[in-house]
């Protein structure tokens, strides 16, 4: 009866994948560009609303900055996505044939989102002020995330997944104010990742099933490693980002307020990538689910610094 239960649960993932299947210049950017006088991030990802010091025209550059490095984030969280989806399609070759054609079509909708991303990335780019540089390389991140165990690879691609549902819904949906194409790319990134997210929960589920205790045990401190190396990857990029804007800036900023775009560039960047997918109820109820009290405090303190 399970079974036949997840199997159903893969053909309806299938039957979404189809029914609101999308092409990138037919339905996203329609001959459009981005608007670059209109914020791209939401102030409640960006975080910008505590910059008091910076004028409005200031405050959208910095939801622009945001936002560019917010779609390149993706762009390169998706290559090892697609591989890691790709490799466990495997177990499924010649068993359900609903779950191999899922991740066959997670797959293949994970390369047409590096292929968006990396448009708008030359997209953005012709309307801003040169000098922006994004430092992370997908294959050498790719590979570093997939050297570590599938557990603990579906546990940061859950995450993740859940997250880019949360964002889009309660943060970049509902503003008005945003760049029209910049929220067009997302509401239809959001509508696949939708199904993704239910792909995730089945197959770590699943590899979850196959670990003996001393096994999970190394599988969660795997995710702590990657979470870890996840908050590097945002350190290095946010003090970049805030370096290009001090650059670009039209007015010189103080000791005190370039620290203090620094800081909040961390802080935004560690809410949209860690703690907004950590703190989510559905991964918190999925993954205390699998692991030990002790395990799910391990994780607690390995978060406490990023979190402060």
């Amino acid at each position: 009866m399970q079974q036949t239960t997840t199997s159903v649960r893969y053909a309806k993932c299938v039957e979404a994948s189809k029914r609101i299947r999308w092409d990138i210049d037919r339905d996203v950017f329609r001959g459009r560009t981005f608007d670059v006088s209109k914020k791209f991030l939401p102030d409640g990802l960006s975080k910008v609303d505590s910059l008091e010091f910076l004028s409005g025209d200031e405050r959208r550059l910095v939801s622009q900055i945001q936002g560019r490095t917010y779609a390149n984030i993706f762009g390169l969280v998706e290559r090892y996505i697609s591989a890691k989806v790709l490799e466990i399609s495997r177990d499924h070759w010649l068993g359900d044939q609903h779950a191999l054609e899922a991740l066959v079509r997670f797959t293949d909708e994970e390369i047409k989102h590096q292929e968006l991303f990396r448009r708008v990335e030359s997209m953005v780019a012709a309307g801003m002020p040169a000098g922006y540089t994004f430092l992370p390389q997908p294959n050498d991140v790719a590979s570093a995330v997939l050297a570590k165990c599938t557990w603990a690879v579906l546990a940061l691609t859950y995450h993740i997944e859940l997250f880019t549902q949360a964002h889009y819904r309660q943060s970049i949906e509902p503003d008005a104010e945003l760049s029209e194409v910049w929220k067009d790319v997302f509401l239809f990134h959001w509508k696949e990742e939708s199904q993704h997210a239910i792909l995730d929960e089945l197959e770590w589920k699943r590899e979850d099933a196959k670990l003996s205790a001393e096994q999970r045990d190394r599988a969660v401190t795997d995710l702590i490693e990657l979470v870890a190396a996840v908050d590097g990857i945002l350190q290095m990029q946010a003090a970049a980002d805030t370096d290009y804007f001090l650059r670009v800036c039209r007015r010189p900023l103080d000791a005190a307020q370039a620290q203090k775009l620094r800081d909040t560039m961390l802080k935004a960047y560690r809410w949209q990538y860690i703690i907004s997918g950590v703190q989510d109820e559905r991964f918190q109820k999925f993954l205390g689910g699998m692991i030990t009290g002790a395990q799910m405090q391990r994780v607690g303190t390995a978060l406490a610094p990023i979190v402060s």
